[in-house]
């Protein structure tokens, strides 16, 4: 049987101990910060990133791994006659998963490239249950199944505290990016099919943690939750008094809170946050 090797894109939240354990690779993706180029995890770190950008004259702009990087990855480790299974962030929000296809038909290796349809932990989820299928000797079909059915049963939520950025970036028109500053508006939003989706808006955080609230309910009898995630831009604080509200309720779910990355924190903003989880 051949082995499967796994590969994803640094938009992935993942602790170096999953990395190193599970032997999943990972691309980096660039941003450059007035015209100075940085490698997101190698020349840039997380931690620092949000001081970075709120010094910066400019939007920080973001882009995918070089499709020669994903070739020359994929033909090191397809030397030895491993397949690969390359699972990356939506396409709605980048181009990586669009570099990696050119790279995949590219490469002298056997390549499937997976659209994740999501970004952070969500994507993470995706490609845990993949390289733990993969180190245990899995065979390719069991393993894209598996990631099949991690995609279909993820939620994605996050919530929007300014939309500086993403009127910056052209996302939000700047009527409504005005609009929504003046008058303090927050938005919870869902990833669905690789898409944003307003689930509720309103002045202030009284409506977010309303529906915050509702989603706990939800949660406690939500059958087979595998794992709930959190990710911050910046405001730690308030996640880790949000993932202990969610830990309290419930105890035996695995939860973690973590950095979300540069791409996201670009995007997203000052303040964002998300909440993630998925069930078998």
């Amino acid at each position: 049987m051949k082995k499967i090797k796994i590969v994803t894109d640094s938009s992935a939240e993942l602790g170096q101990d999953e990395i190193e354990q599970l032997g999943i690779y990972v691309l980096p993706l660039t941003v450059m910060i007035d015209d100075e180029s940085y490698v997101d995890g190698e020349t840039l770190k997380k931690e620092d990133f949000m001081e970075k950008m709120n010094k910066s004259k400019a939007l920080p702009k973001t882009s995918q791994p070089p499709i020669g990087r994903f070739v020359e990855l994929y033909d090191e480790l397809g030397a030895d006659g491993s397949e690969v299974i390359s699972i990356h962030m939506t396409e709605k929000l980048s181009g990586t998963v669009n570099a990696a296809r050119q790279a995949a038909e590219l490469s002298q290796a056997n390549v499937t490239v997976i659209d994740s349809d999501f970004t952070d932990r969500g994507q993470s989820f995706q490609v845990l249950e993949a390289a733990k299928l993969a180190q245990d000797g899995g065979d390719k079909e069991t393993i894209l199944k598996r990631i099949a059915h991690v995609k279909e049963h993820t939620k994605l939520y996050i919530c929007v505290v300014t939309l500086e950025n993403l009127v910056k970036g052209g996302r939000v028109g700047k009527l409504a990016g005005a609009l929504s500053s003046l008058l303090n508006v927050k938005v919870m939003m869902e990833l669905v099919n690789g898409q944003l989706e307003v689930c509720v808006r309103g002045r202030g955080m009284k409506p977010i943690n309303k529906w915050i609230g509702e989603l706990q309910e939800k949660l406690k009898t939500t059958p087979n939750l595998n794992a709930v995630s959190f990710s911050y831009a910046d405001d730690v604080v308030y996640l880790e008094n949000l993932k202990n509200e969610f830990q309290a309720i419930l105890p035996d779910v695995p939860m973690r809170v973590k950095l979300t990355s540069p791409i996201i924190s670009t995007h997203a903003g000052k303040g964002a946050f998300a909440i993630m989880y998925y069930t078998d």
